[in-house]
């Protein structure tokens, strides 16, 4: 079904010498029209107080992939819906590429296949480039904050033009002066004896997240930009992409950090330390297991092995316990994404942002196939368990889905609806 265009938003504030065009096919952000992908939001009574934390409320991909012009509004849970070649994929990993870019990432490694990134249209400029543009806005104590990179991907991979911008004022501006210079020219807001401070920044980095590395802070002009700056930087690194691999859950792992990796293979490690430096989450999880696995649960432990690893199994209250070994797929998925979303940066392998206090901080998990092997019952679970969680402010997700009709009407969720 073709999604209709339920508003166009201007882009004019945004000059077109900072983010040039890379082809005939990839729009100057001065002249067009993003379409707001209508969402569907369930919220509850009455008006919520304001919220400071640093999180991602817009995702923008103005040209990346199969996505042209479009903006996708993010809530506290969001399920991005649609059949396969939609596009759900690729805007969670647009999402996940900003947030490595926001936490200091070279261009390279957030893009090993950056040509696959381009719209399979675009035709090249007379010089051969081709690239595409992602952005998003980040909201908090400083009100929203927009963020847009354009990126080169051929002839060489660079970052050829960002803008960030707040209460209209545009507080961050590169462009590739001279494509011979592995740098750009950035322009930021000062508002004191000079309206701008320019100097070169590095074509491989994001200039926002290098900002409070350059910017003095002694004009009020650039605590405004650091402040801004560090709001978007904040909302990007505190991320989690997650997908847990049941075919590698299975087996007993060493003892290591006990930080859950993104595939959950080393769920039993985590375990180990949970189940004791956290009694009250633990027994949230064991009561979410009660909903979500076969037969009865009254625990979930981890048992240390005589070769120095350790395996997780479900204790069954009568003396038996089942490995974790003989759960189905959706179980073991269940039983990882649970424990994703009642945990916390704490316990997630994520580069938090240790300078920001827990209260000022919204951990947001990305969840691709999120309902993958999961039976009604599993995925009703933890959607509301997830709704639970954003209520409260601390953790936020971003999952896709192929249908969302078994979410309509869960309390605090936001579904978008993409066609293929």
């Amino acid at each position: 079904m073709a999604v209709p265009s339920a508003s166009a938003e201007s882009s004019a504030s945004c000059g077109a010498s900072a983010v040039p065009d890379l082809s005939t096919s990839v729009p100057d952000l001065s002249t067009s029209t993003e379409t707001v992908v209508p969402a569907q939001l369930a919220r509850g009574s009455g008006s919520a107080p304001v919220d400071v934390r640093a999180r991602i409320t817009e995702l923008r991909l103005s040209a990346f992939a199969g996505h042209r012009r479009v903006v996708f509004p993010l809530g506290a849970v969001t399920l991005f819906a649609g059949s396969s070649g939609a596009g759900k994929s690729t805007a969670l990993g647009a999402y996940e590429a900003l947030a490595r870019l926001g936490g200091g990432a070279w261009l390279a490694e957030v893009f090993p296949d950056p040509v696959a990134c381009v719209p399979e249209r675009a035709r090249p400029d007379a010089e051969g480039r081709r690239g595409f543009r992602i952005g998003c806005t980040a909201d908090g104590a400083e009100g929203p904050v927009r963020l847009d990179v354009a990126v080169q991907a051929e002839p060489e991979l660079r970052i050829v033009g960002e803008r960030l911008t707040a209460r209209g004022v545009v507080l961050l501006e590169t462009a590739l002066r001279d494509p011979g210079r592995r740098t750009v020219q950035a322009a930021w807001h000062t508002a004191g004896s000079a309206p701008v401070t320019r100097a070169p920044l590095p074509d491989d980095r994001l200039g926002t997240a290098l900002l409070p590395l350059r910017v003095a802070g002694k004009t009020d002009g650039q605590r405004h930009v650091l402040a801004a700056a560090e709001q978007m930087v904040v909302a990007l690194r505190s991320v989690f992409a997650c997908d847990p691999r049941p075919e590698y859950m299975r087996a007993p792992v060493p003892t290591g950090t006990g930080r859950l990796m993104p595939g959950c293979d080393n769920l039993a490690d985590v375990l180990w330390r949970t189940r004791f430096e956290c009694g009250r989450r633990h027994s949230a999880l064991v009561e979410a297991l009660r909903a979500g696995c076969a037969g009865p649960v009254t625990d979930l432990v981890a048992e240390p092995l005589t070769d120095g690893t350790v395996r997780a199994l479900l204790d069954r209250g009568d003396g038996f316990r089942t490995e974790l070994a003989r759960l189905g797929d959706g179980e073991l998925r269940y039983v990882a994404l649970a424990l994703v979303l009642l945990t916390g940066p704490g316990v997630l392998d994520v580069d938090t942002p240790g300078e920001v206090p827990d209260a000022l901080r919204s951990l947001t998990v990305l969840a691709d196939g999120f309902d993958r092997a999961l039976d009604p019952v599993q995925r009703r679970s933890l959607l509301g368990m997830a709704a639970r969680m954003g209520e409260r402010g601390h953790i936020r997700c971003v999952g896709a889905v192929s249908d969302a009709s078994w979410a309509a009407g869960t309390e605090g969720v936001t579904v978008v609806h993409l066609n293929a």
